[in-house]
């Protein structure tokens, strides 16, 4: 009983790089893609499966307001 406790992780290990190994395999992606540098500094990817409406950004928060020192003086 305790060789099968010591086997059952690597064995679990090995199932789930199998599955991700199919996985991947099995994507659909043609072009893979690649990263192109901006005149700005930035990156670009060019190419690849993913298109810019599969991505869901969320808005950035709205900046604090600054602290008003005043306020608790008195």
């Amino acid at each position: 009983m305790t060789r099968l406790r010591m086997l059952a992780p690597l064995l679990v290990a090995a199932t789930l790089a199998a599955v991700a190994v199919a996985t991947v395999r099995d994507a659909g992606c043609d072009q893979p893609g690649y990263l192109e540098m901006l005149d700005g500094g930035g990156y670009e990817l060019v190419g690849g499966c993913v298109a810019a409406g599969d991505l869901l950004v969320a808005d950035p928060p709205p900046p604090a307001p600054p602290a008003d020192d005043t306020a608790d003086r008195g």
